[in-house]
């Protein structure tokens, strides 16, 4: 009977301590102050303001890419116009006229505004003379065109000349048109 009645003690004691060692493992203990509510949403406010600021910082991004690209474009273009616009002369003549003129001053600014640029200005010439009498004209016409750009300033040492005479026509007919577009200085850049 004493073993019974000890049995039966052992298991009321374990029992219940067994229950309160199992109910209570898992259990955290959360402590609440009255400042986690107000740490919680400065937290929460300061990641906003990041996000904000980041958000800003993307949109200014964008914003350069797109000024840059249309800058980069810009200068292409004034580019390319420089390329493809050729100065023209009269027949048998290297003196620039008034629109050669124009369009040579506007050429001179592209050329101060991109200091790195070096140029090469080419001498043609229609198919009326002789080969040697059209080479030294085309030289003559290459030349007019880079005094002129000189004497706006332009470094000479940036300036170079060919003369192809007669040899790279850009129309090939044999009429008034064709010997006018001829006539000319070409330009491209190094």
């Amino acid at each position: 009977m004493k073993k019974k009645l000890l049995k039966s003690v052992a298991l009321l004691l374990v029992i219940p301590g067994l229950f309160l060692l199992f109910s209570c493992a898992e259990t955290e203990v959360q402590s609440t102050t009255p400042d986690a509510p107000k740490a919680q949403a400065s937290e929460e406010a300061e990641e906003a303001g990041k996000a904000v600021a980041d958000e800003e910082a993307a949109r200014e991004a964008a914003q350069r890419a797109i000024e840059e690209e249309a800058i980069r474009k810009e200068q292409e273009s004034a580019r390319n116009m420089f390329i493809s616009e050729d100065v023209y002369f009269d027949y048998d003549d290297s003196s620039l006229k008034s629109e050669a003129q124009s369009l040579l001053q506007r050429k001179g600014v592209w050329l101060r505004n991109n200091q790195e640029a070096s140029i090469v200005i080419e001498g043609h010439c229609d198919e009326r003379g002789t080969t040697e009498y059209n080479l030294a004209l085309g030289d003559r016409r290459a030349n007019s065109v880079k005094s002129f750009f000189v004497d706006m300033g332009i470094a000479a040492s940036r300036l170079s000349t060919i003369s192809y005479g007669e040899e790279m026509p850009v129309d090939t007919g044999s009429n008034a048109d064709a010997w006018a577009k001829n006539r000319r200085a070409h330009f491209s850049i190094k």
